[in-house]
């Protein structure tokens, strides 16, 4: 299937135009899930939403910052190989499904083992083809996951796909704060500031709120919580750590990453047009419009173009047939 470059609608052109609209008023596609609840090594808990047509191959897709499984985007992506005989898992990291987690952590972006036991369970289902597809800091954790993993990535494993990456995290992090974006900004700490408050009622006298009401912005918040909290020993240290920048090279499955060149949220390290022509696995796409998760597309079918390029891109690695 042969993917035209993508081109926004007439009426939908501009960096916070093409976010925004797909965010807000994308009308919901109409797919009923199956839900389930498993256990995590460490006792904690995942919830995931199945969509299943009893195929062998399965599309596990893995949400942005302060997303879930029910977010338009996922549901599109979902429909798309649904309605193409290839299941769909879309799965919640921790603390962002219908019921708050149970261990004194919640989710971060370099959260792979989460990933890793969503990926063996539905191994353990009996799908032999597996499709990793990320978005934003879901795609940041998909690329870090089968970078590190290298060889040893589970077999069962054909592709991966990742969307709006925020490869560099430091610099990721100083471009959401930058005053271009104080929307969005303000909108992921207050809703990470009320994760908190949660947290802190579960377990007063390991999650304090001392300062909480003064924090403003990522760094910040990453530096008192989201890297203490996950054995970071602050912002900075997260930030290297998880950057899937750095597990590029190690990427031996077919992956395609696709940042647009108007994403608010992507400063230019984020475009590691070099690091990815180094490996022959990595297809590296720059549309010069998309935004930040948009790529809004108009057809009966209702598809976006983001869903049509990653079908696209895993059937040409799947096995015949599928």
């Amino acid at each position: 299937m042969e993917i035209q470059p993508y081109r926004p609608p007439f009426l939908l052109r501009g960096q916070h135009v093409e976010t925004i609209v797909p965010a807000l008023l994308r009308p919901p596609r109409k797919i009923v899930p199956q839900p389930e609840k498993i256990t995590t090594p460490d006792g904690d808990f995942l919830q995931l939403d199945w969509y299943r047509t009893g195929a062998a191959t399965l599309a596990i897709l893995s949400h942005g910052l302060e997303g879930s499984s029910n977010r338009a985007y996922m549901l599109g992506m979902a429909k798309i190989f649904f309605d193409h005989g290839i299941d769909a898992l879309c799965w919640n990291y921790r603390g962002c499904g219908p019921e708050m987690n149970l261990k004194p952590v919640l989710y971060h972006s370099g959260a792979t083992y989460d990933l890793d036991t969503v990926v063996k369970h539905a191994a353990g289902q009996g799908y032999s083809q597996i499709v990793l597809i990320g978005f934003s800091l879901g795609g940041n954790i998909t690329l870090k996951y089968v970078g590190e993993e290298g060889e040893n990535l589970h077999k069962a494993i054909m592709a991966a796909i990742a969307f709006s990456v925020p490869l560099d995290l430091d610099a990721g992090c100083r471009q959401i704060s930058q005053p271009g974006n104080w929307l969005y900004a303000r909108r992921f700490i207050k809703n990470l500031k009320i994760k908190i408050r949660q947290k802190h009622q579960q377990f007063p006298d390991i999650i304090p709120l001392n300062g909480l009401a003064k924090i403003n912005d990522l760094r910040t918040f990453d530096d008192v919580y989201t890297g203490p909290l996950h054995g970071f020993n602050d912002a900075r240290d997260y930030y290297h750590q998880c950057s899937a920048i750095r597990f590029l090279a190690g990427i031996n499955i077919p992956t395609l990453l696709v940042n647009a060149l108007n994403d608010p949220f992507l400063p230019p390290e984020c475009y590691p047009t070099a690091a990815a022509a180094q490996n022959p696995n990595i297809r590296f796409e720059t549309p010069g419009h998309g935004g930040h998760v948009g790529f809004t597309a108009y057809n009966k079918q209702g598809y976006y173009w983001s869903e049509q390029r990653a079908l696209a891109f895993a059937r040409q690695h799947l096995p015949a047939g599928q």
